[in-house]
C-alpha cells in the first residue's frame, strides 16, 4: 500500500480557505483531545503547516484570527455558479443570506478596529466599550459602512454619538487656570499645595474652587516632594549588653514597687516637640516619677529613676525598659547597681513588651 499523499486540488467541498467550524474542529482534535497532528492533517487533506498556523493565529487573536480573507466570502454570482443542480434561489432568500454576509463582515471590522485603535484584547465584549470608545470606532468605519448600519450594531444612540463627537473636538477645560497653576507651582520651587495656589491665585483675581485646583494639579502631575521625617527613636544599636525580659507582658504585681516599667514619649505641642520621662508601678498604674525635658538625653531618664527610687523603703523592685539608648547607657546601669534594682528589657522592635507603659502615655496624649 502506498503513502498517502494530501491533496492539494482546491474543489467546492476542499476548499483552499477552510470554514471556521473545520478550522475549530481540528484545533479541538489536536489540540484538546490529543489527537496526532499528522494522521488528522491527512484525514483532513490540509497539511500540518496550516494546522499549526491556524494554532498560533487562534492564540494570537482568537477567533478574529482564524476568520478567512475577506475576498472569500461568496458573492451572489458565485454562490449560484457553486449550486447548478439546486433550483435558482429566490429574491428573498438572496437578499437575506447577503444581509447576513454584510453583518458578519461588519462585525469583523469592528472587531478589527476595537483591537487596532482601541487596543483591546481580541476577545473583548462590544457591550462594555464606554460610548466615547464606541464613537471612535464609528468614526475609524464612516468611510465603508452607513452610520445607522453602525449604530444599530453598536447599541449607540445617534445623539450620544454627535455629543461625543463634539466632546471630541472641544478644547481642553481650565488650559488658561493650569498654565497658570503651573506657572505658580514653578516659579515657587515646586513647593507650594493645592491651598497655598489657590490662595495665589484668589490674589491674582483667578477665583476657582479647590476642587478644581487639586484636579489640574492631578492631571498635570504637580506633587509636593517632601523629605519623609523619621519618628523619634531612642534605640542607638546594641551599645551594652542586654538583659533578659523578666516579665514576660505580665504586668501584674501582688504588691507596690515590685515591678516598675518606664519610658519615653514624644509630645508636638504649639511650642515645640518635648519628651516626658515615666516610670509606672505595675500593682496600681501609679505614675512613681516623672520629668519633662525638651531634649531627650541621659540626664531626662537619670533625673525620673532618682526621684522614684527616694518613694522606696527597702524595696527593690524590677524595672522593666525597652532597649532604647537611654537604658543602655553607663550612667543608667551604674544607678539601678547602686540601688540595687534589677533591670529588664523588651525584645527588639517589640512595643507590646512594655505595652502598660506605652498605653499610660497614649491615653495621657488622648
Amino acid at each position: 500500500m502506498g503513502r498517502k499523499t494530501l491533496c492539494i486540488n482546491n474543489t467546492a467541498t476542499h476548499p483552499q480557505h477552510p470554514s471556521i467550524e473545520i478550522k475549530l474542529e481540528t484545533l479541538k482534535r489536536c489540540f484538546e483531545n490529543g489527537e496526532d497532528v499528522k494522521a488528522v492533517s491527512l484525514e483532513i487533506d490540509y497539511s500540518r503547516a496550516s494546522i499549526y498556523t491556524w494554532i498560533r493565529k487562534f492564540e494570537k487573536k482568537g477567533m478574529l484570527g482564524i476568520l478567512g480573507r475577506q475576498n472569500d466570502i461568496p458573492r451572489k454570482k458565485d454562490f449560484i455558479d457553486r449550486r447548478p443542480h439546486e433550483s435558482e434561489p429566490t429574491q428573498n432568500t438572496m437578499e437575506i443570506l447577503l444581509k447576513q454576509i454584510q453583518d458578519l463582515k461588519l462585525e469583523v471590522d469592528i472587531l478589527k478596529e476595537t483591537i487596532n485603535v482601541l487596543k483591546k484584547d481580541p476577545g473583548v465584549d462590544l457591550k462594555i466599550l464606554r460610548n466615547q470608545e464606541k464613537a471612535v470606532i464609528i468614526g475609524t468605519l464612516s468611510r465603508f459602512y452607513s452610520l445607522p448600519q453602525l449604530l444599530q450594531k453598536l447599541n449607540l444612540a445617534k445623539s450620544s454619538y454627535y455629543y461625543c463627537q463634539k466632546a471630541q473636538s472641544l478644547s481642553p477645560k481650565y488650559t488658561s487656570e493650569s498654565r497658570l497653576i503651573l506657572s505658580i507651582f514653578q516659579d515657587n520651587y515646586q513647593c507650594y499645595g493645592y491651598r497655598r495656589i489657590k490662595t495665589e491665585l484668589k490674589r491674582q483675581g483667578v477665583v476657582i474652587s479647590e476642587k478644581i485646583v487639586r484636579f489640574i494639579m492631578r492631571s498635570n502631575g504637580l506633587k509636593v516632594i517632601s523629605a519623609c521625617k523619621r519618628a523619634y527613636s531612642s534605640y542607638k544599636g546594641e551599645i551594652s549588653p542586654e538583659v533578659p525580659n523578666l516579665l514576660k507582658r505580665n504586668f501584674r504585681a501582688a504588691k507596690p514597687n515590685e515591678k516598675w516599667l518606664t519610658d519615653i514619649s514624644e509630645f508636638a505641642i504649639s511650642a515645640g516637640k518635648v519628651y516626658l520621662s515615666t516610670i509606672i508601678d505595675c500593682y496600681d498604674g501609679l505614675a512613681v516619677s516623672w520629668n519633662v525635658d525638651s531634649h531627650p538625653d541621659a540626664n531626662l531618664v537619670n533625673t525620673t529613676l532618682d526621684r522614684a527610687v527616694r518613694t522606696l523603703n527597702n524595696e527593690r523592685p524590677i524595672i522593666h525598659s525597652d532597649r532604647g539608648c537611654h537604658y543602655r547607657w553607663p550612667g543608667w546601669i551604674a544607678r539601678t547597681n547602686t540601688f540595687g534594682l534589677t533591670r529588664s528589657m523588651s525584645k527588639k522592635g517589640c512595643s507590646p513588651d512594655n505595652s502598660a507603659c506605652k498605653g499610660f502615655s497614649g491615653r495621657m496624649k488622648n
